[in-house]
């Protein structure tokens, strides 16, 4: 994040934070995804302390994040290989 942004407030799970981002609303996004997350792992273990809810949390947002870069890396990994493929035919059209 960066360090010459102004300081916004944000709530996640009922306390404000001070927080800095590179912009207002992509920080309240986040915010808001991860107070989110929280409460939806608390409303189905509300006994657990909020260590925990907390850690599970971000358990999962981890696992969303590396179930994206999965999905990206294979699809580039299609683009590079049709790039590839249509370069070996149009080369072979000039030959």
């Amino acid at each position: 994040m960066a360090t010459d942004s102004k300081s916004i407030r944000v709530k996640i799970f009922g306390t404000e934070y001070p927080l800095r981002g590179e912009s207002d609303e992509l920080t309240k996004k986040v915010a808001s995804y991860v107070d989110e997350m929280i409460n939806t792992i608390h409303s189905k273990i509300p006994e657990q302390p909020p260590l925990t809810v907390a850690v599970l949390s971000a358990l999962n947002i981890t696992e969303d994040l590396f179930k994206e870069r999965e999905k990206t890396n294979k699809v580039i990994s299609f683009a590079q290989s049709e790039l590839d493929r249509m370069n070996d035919y149009l080369d072979k059209i000039l030959e």
